[in-house]
């Protein structure tokens, strides 16, 4: 199945839930207990994140900075969603929600990061030509303004479906894209003097040439012009999606533009798509909105707490312990997988599992491997308790990967020698130590494929 790609700014979404039972005596303002704190990925990051819910595989091209916001965001998207970092000017944006029963008191937003104008990586090329669907999440950092992402999503429109999610701050869609999904306030800003949805949703299809335009509007739904025919269709809120008391909305256009682009891919026509993406939108806010995706980190006062395999190696190093990591394609996990991970992690204060991806086990391993996806194969993986972290890499060799972890330790079954490995040269540039561990004899995943054809 063709990858759907989201394409946009990410950021890095924090919720500080406290009490507030009284006022500051310097001033009539509430002072906030703090409880907890909640992170979840934001922008285009939480737009992938719902798209996971309606497509199997979703690679996110967004750009990270070489920060903990930017490390904590690849650490809560992986592994459900295959992340490609581009380049960054500045530090990731960390949009912090300060709150007190149930209700959002202040906001607080560090991080000055934008896309930069530096030529893309050939991967993000490939993918956008290998894609089934293409949905753009503007936030206005940049990145639809790059020459080079316009021309190839010009490239892509009226080939394969391109949903493009607009910000005020950010770039005009590229002609021909097949759906455009302001909300009003958006639409409005767009074409001043206009209130009415359904005339702006005309009005908008032509003036961004595309072929179809879906003004969202709330509780009511939203109103689509270039569906089925060139009236402007109101698509309500299903009857059985009822209201929500006090709801948070947070996120809900990034689930209606995450829906319609994963049934546009799938083969509906867009009046069908936005109908399915109204409801997905009215049943994410009944179940709670975005903050219902967050995680949880308990009483923690950073805002801006490193997360994921990165952060883990940061704060072992920075409380003088010993990282262990070892890596491979762990399709079909079996005694003789869970032997060495067992074993790697006797031999420090934490384990993170370096995981091919499909594509990697793929041109490692042939077209019919992997036989479990990369996904699964990280859930099955963190389950055992003695695994730490997964951190999956697209190249052949896990290099890139193990130069930002900097392990201590580098574990690798005995079946293998030093002049195998390609790896050993950066793990001992950093001060590591290459470990063969003895494998448990008869067991691999190609002759328990050979076994299961045989018989």
């Amino acid at each position: 199945m063709k990858p759907l790609v989201v394409l946009g700014d990410a950021l890095l979404d924090v919720d500080v839930e406290g009490t507030a039972d009284r006022l500051c005596p310097e001033a009539p303002v509430p002072v906030v207990d703090l409880r907890s704190r909640r992170r979840r990925p934001g922008g285009a990051g939480l737009a992938a994140v719902l798209a996971a819910r309606s497509a199997a595989d979703v690679v996110l091209v967004t750009p990270l900075g070489d920060d903990d916001a930017g490390r904590a965001l690849t650490g809560l998207l992986e592994p459900g969603v295959t992340v490609v970092p581009l380049p960054m000017r500045g530090t990731t944006v960390c949009k912090t929600r300060v709150r007190a029963g149930g209700q959002s008191l202040l906001r607080l937003d560090s991080g000055d990061g934008t896309a930069t104008a530096d030529p893309l990586p050939e991967r993000v090329a490939d993918l956008l030509a290998g894609a089934g669907a293409v949905l753009v999440a503007d936030y206005g950092r940049g990145l639809t303004r790059h020459p080079h992402v316009r021309r190839l999503l010009r490239e892509r429109a009226g080939r394969i479906p391109v949903v493009w999610d607009p910000h005020p701050r950010g770039a005009r869609p590229v002609p021909g894209v097949t759906l455009v999904t302001p909300n009003l306030a958006e639409a409005r800003a767009v074409l001043a003097g206009h209130d009415d949805p359904a005339e702006l949703a005309k009005l908008l299809r032509g003036h961004w040439h595309a072929g179809a335009v879906a003004v969202t509007v709330g509780a009511r739904g939203a109103v689509v012009a270039g569906g089925l025919g060139e009236t402007a269709v109101p698509v309500p809120r299903p009857a059985r999606t009822p209201g929500h008391t006090a709801p948070d909305t947070c996120g809900a256009g990034d689930r209606f533009a995450a829906a319609a682009a994963a049934a546009l891919a799938g083969g509906a026509d867009t009046t069908e798509a936005v109908t399915t993406a109204v409801e997905a939108a009215a049943r994410f806010v009944l179940d709670g909105g975005a903050p219902a995706l967050s995680t949880d980190d308990g009483p923690v006062p950073d805002p801006q707490p490193a997360a994921g395999a990165f952060g883990l190696a940061d704060r072992i190093r920075a409380a003088g312990g010993r990282l262990v990591a070892t890596g491979g394609c762990f399709d079909l996990l079996h005694p003789g997988h869970v032997s060495l991970l067992r074993q790697a992690r006797a031999l420090g204060d934490a384990l993170v599992v370096c995981l091919n991806s499909d594509a990697s086990v793929r041109a490692l391993k042939g077209p019919g491997r992997p036989l479990v996806r990369e996904r699964d194969r990280a859930r099955l993986l963190t389950a055992l308790s003695f695994v730490d972290a997964v951190v999956v890499f697209g190249e052949p060799s896990p290099a890139a990967v193990l130069d930002r972890l900097r392990p201590d330790v580098w574990i690798k079954g005995g079946d293998y020698a030093h002049a195998d490995l390609p790896e050993r040269e950066v793990v001992e540039r950093h001060g590591g130590e290459v470990v063969l561990v003895p494998t448990v004899p008869g067991y691999s995943t190609s002759r328990l494929v050979a076994a299961a054809t045989a018989s």
